[in-house]
């Protein structure tokens, strides 16, 4: 992997931006860094009024990303149309549904939004409400996603998480009832003290609310965060891979059982239409920009992140340069490890003709072992089991390395 250094980075980007075909489709992801609380688990890039202190406001963030909109318009000029708009955070919902109509409108004041974009916020059942959703379906946004978690109180005091257990429920039907036809619910599975009855009380849970898209990871216990300190000092015991397996298979059976399929290893829908445009950018290494503090971006190989803090973001965008903290540039093997990683993990599966020779004759190995199977016409693609989806990373590593 090349790695550039920093100085050059506006040219870098620029040149990535110059060198696209103008009408092929762009996803903007924008980052809101703020939450009222820092969760146990969490090691994202958000900030708590208290760890902020005078340094940043949301309208300081606002400003500096009206300045990165603007200079992203300028380097991919002529301007990209964009098919997907993805607010993050943090808590979006925070802004309100005003804060977030402004941020929809800063996009629209720099960019063309096809009349199809798929537009999705974050949001936080506790700030939220019948009203809240009323103005995000006034300002154009189609699509929700509600971190729900779990259902069980013990779980969610674990988490660290502030919302009530029929909240992200109610949140959902108050969400249908303004208009919102794509509704996702987010779910942990695996919390240290969580059974297979609180599981199970979760998934009925989901399966009341009218939602049409849900995700569910398996907790990861990051270094850094509280829960890791308590994990460490032995207050909780760590997650188990054994009951993380059954937990997913339980996630599985149940939601297919109601009708719901899977289209990405953490990922369930309906049907198609429900399936997140967004992502799917992602995992097809589409080009995307991130805008915001600590926000990803790739753009024809070029990938690039901005300074986390959101006062060094502001100042440097102020400065007139680009807020980008460091970046890379993808070499040809670092795009096809990349390629066969994402979409091994999608439903739709992974094109033989993107593997190796060598690295079919490792695929056959797993499709002998039941976790792969041949799709298409003669084997167009190879797409993972039931099995092979718990064994997801196993059999992507392997088949990239031998082992």
């Amino acid at each position: 992997m090349k790695v550039e250094s920093e100085p050059a980075v506006d040219d870098v980007v620029a040149a990535a931006c110059g060198d696209v075909e103008p009408a092929t489709p762009l996803g903007l992801y924008l980052h809101v860094p703020f939450c009222a609380t820092r969760c146990g688990y969490c090691d994202f890039n958000t900030y708590t009024a208290g760890e902020l202190g005078s340094s940043s406001s949301p309208e300081s963030w606002q400003q500096a990303v009206d300045i990165e909109l603007a200079s992203a318009a300028r380097l991919l000029n002529p301007v990209r149309p964009v098919s997907t708009i993805f607010v993050g955070g943090g808590t979006p919902s925070l802004l309100g549904s005003a804060g977030l109509r402004r941020l929809l409108d800063a996009v629209r004041a720099h960019f063309t939004v096809t009349d199809d974009a798929e537009i999705t916020t974050e949001s936080n059942p506790e700030s939220t409400s019948p009203e809240f959703f009323d103005g995000l379906r006034a300002a154009g946004y189609n699509r929700l996603s509600l971190g729900m978690q779990s259902a069980s109180t013990h779980v969610l005091a674990t988490l660290d998480r502030t919302h009530t257990p029929g909240r992200a429920v109610a949140a959902a039907h108050e969400a249908a009832a303004a208009g919102f036809e794509h509704v996702n619910l987010d779910l942990i599975y695996g919390t240290p003290g969580e059974s297979d009855a609180d599981l199970h009380a979760s998934v009925d849970a989901v399966l009341s609310a009218p939602v049409d898209h849900v995700s569910a990871y398996a907790l990861i216990v990051e270094d850094g965060t509280a829960l890791a300190r308590r994990i460490r000092r032995g207050e909780l015991p760590a997650p188990d891979d054994d009951v993380l397996a059954d937990r997913y298979q339980i996630l599985d059976d149940r939601l297919c059982a109601a009708g719901f399929d899977w289209y990405e290893v953490s990922n369930w829908t309906r049907d198609d239409s429900g399936r997140c445009r967004h992502n799917l950018a992602y995992w097809h290494s589409h080009d995307w920009w991130g805008i915001g503090p600590g926000a990803h971006s790739h753009v024809n190989g070029v990938r690039w992140w901005n300074h986390k803090h959101p006062a060094r973001y502001a100042q440097t965008l102020e400065a007139g340069a680009l807020p980008v903290g460091g970046h890379e540039v993808l070499t040809d093997e670092d795009r096809h490890v990349e390629s066969v990683m994402l979409t091994a993990r999608c439903r739709d599966g992974l094109p033989v003709e993107k593997l190796t020779a060598e690295e079919y004759r490792r695929a056959a190995a797993f499709i002998d072992e039941g976790l792969l199977r041949h799709v298409g016409s003669v084997g167009a693609r190879l797409v993972l089991t039931d099995a092979g989806r718990l064994l997801a990373d196993r059999v992507v590593r392997e088949i990239l390395v031998a082992g």
